[in-house]
């Protein structure tokens, strides 16, 4: 049913999720030791936040059906579309796509969740793949 790699979709919901965790970045710490805050600047947002542009570039990695197949599991995952109405979904991703997918995608609230929930209305499981997860 997906093309995506269920792979390189774990990747990018632990991205995501990482992602989500961050925290605007407090001006007030300019001159701290990145060794003594335990290298908790990565849960910063910052233009140059390497979780943010790690989940970029995974994003701009994929082809277009698997960038389709993920708009399509969002929708699925917060509840636009039901599993069995799969290949709407997927037809209504080709038609409003955009050439700033990743850019869509990552600015989606929620994100990891709502691609975990399609995954599992669709009846896939990804934890073989999980990393940290607890």
């Amino acid at each position: 049913m997906l093309t995506i790699p269920l792979e390189k979709l774990a990747f990018i919901i632990e991205k995501a999720r990482e992602f989500d965790a961050t925290v605007p970045a407090d001006e007030g710490d300019a001159g701290s030791n990145p060794a003594d805050d335990g290298e908790s600047d990565i849960l910063m947002d910052t233009p140059d936040n390497p979780t943010l542009q790690e989940l970029h570039d995974a994003i701009d990695g994929l082809n277009t059906d698997e960038q389709e197949e993920l708009l399509a599991l969002i929708w699925i995952g917060r509840g636009d579309f039901s599993q069995s109405e799969w290949k709407a979904a997927i037809q209504e991703a080709r038609q409003r796509r955009t050439t700033s997918e990743a850019d869509y995608l990552i600015g989606t609230p929620l994100l990891a969740d709502y691609l975990e929930e399609g995954v599992a209305a669709l009846g896939l499981s990804l934890e073989e793949f999980e990393i940290n997860r607890e």
